[in-house]
């Protein structure tokens, strides 16, 4: 049986990528330190399960990293451990910089030493990705999509940081020669995402009556990607990925803030109607602009396409129908994670 070492795996992509290799036959270590984003409640189908193994603790603790590669001698690691919300980076950077950055070094370096201290098939056959967004790239125009050789552009405290650490990762491949992985996605959406994120903040907002908060004009576009389907290229990059190499992820579906938030008011009102019948979608209210803000994310993975056969599963309306549904079916999930520290409320406001 494969073992896989999954840092982040309580979050978001990470606790949707666990799951999923659970339901494959992979046994998961799971290394998570449990901040506001990541939790246990994503993981209680598999609280139990002998191929699920979870670990407490910080990627930045050589002590603890090493003695969970040498017990358990993964032959891979998937690093998700990453701060990720770019509001938050704009009140509080040194964060992401400590965990995107600093966190990623510490843990490439117990990496790459229990790396080399594997042998013939077992050191042949390792591998490390690298789980990074697309916003490393910057901001596009009206037109164009974003490859594995655009230049990077950082323009939040947020993608600076995943930047820096994207550049690390590659870093330890040409010098050191550990085989890597890179994956740049676009922007993920479906179950299991906090609250704080465009697509569940609306739906939590909508069923409360609250307003739902537009920045700027709501004409900032982005490639939408259903989560699942980004589970299903990582593995596949896993699996046929040449080392070294990057490969984007999008869901090729590119969508207006706007065209997403009425398309989730036109689901919530046939799904649960408000009492007094008025349209979700009279709870919109346009608020300023996100500082920094990029216009346009559009992502170009002819690259997986052609040489892993990959495919999104997903086009949005499916997609969003189905997230929906999930949130509505699971507010339970969305009550144990909002533990007061996070109340729906606007944060990176001001530059």
């Amino acid at each position: 049986m494969k073992t896989w070492l999954v840092t982040g795996g309580a979050g978001f992509i990470g606790g949707n990528f666990v799951l999923d290799a659970v339901g494959r036959g992979i046994r998961i270590v799971n290394l998570d330190v449990l901040t506001y984003a990541g939790n246990r409640h994503t993981l209680a189908s598999i609280d139990d399960h002998a191929d699920h193994v979870f670990v407490h603790g910080d990627i930045g603790d050589h002590a603890l990293v090493a003695s969970i590669l040498e017990k358990h001698q993964p032959c891979a690691v998937v690093n998700f451990a990453a701060e990720s919300h770019v509001d938050r980076s704009i009140d509080g950077p040194a964060a992401f910089v400590q965990t995107n950055v600093v966190g990623t070094l510490a843990l490439l370096e117990v990496v790459r030493d229990y790396w080399r201290g594997l042998e013939g098939e077992a050191k042949d056959g390792f591998r490390f990705l690298h789980v990074s967004t697309d916003e490393v790239y910057g901001s596009l125009g009206d037109s164009g999509k974003f490859t594995e050789e655009s230049v990077y552009a950082p323009n939040s405290p947020y993608s600076a940081s995943k930047a820096a650490s994207d550049h690390l990762v590659r870093a330890f491949h040409h010098t050191y020669g550990l085989p890597v992985l890179t994956t740049n996605c676009s922007n993920n959406y479906g179950p299991f995402q906090f609250p704080e994120k465009l697509i569940p903040l609306i739906i939590a907002r909508a069923l409360a009556g609250e307003p739902l908060p537009i920045y700027g004009d709501g004409k900032n576009i982005r490639d939408w990607l259903y989560v699942g389907d980004h589970c299903s290229a990582i593995h596949a990059v896993l699996k046929g990925g040449r080392v070294g190499e990057t490969y984007n992820v999008g869901g090729d579906a590119e969508m207006q803030n706007i065209d997403v938030v009425h398309a989730i008011c036109t689901l919530l009102d046939a799904r649960r109607p408000r009492a007094d019948g008025r349209p979700r979608a009279s709870q919109i209210t346009y608020v300023a602009d996100r500082p920094g803000h990029d216009r346009r994310y559009a992502i170009d993975a002819s690259k997986l396409k052609r040489e892993l056969g990959w495919q999104p599963g997903h086009n949005f309306q499916r997609g969003i129908a189905e997230t929906v549904d999930w949130y509505l079916q699971n507010q339970g999930w969305v009550q144990s994670v909002l533990d007061g520290s996070y109340r729906l409320e606007r944060i990176g406001a001001a530059a």
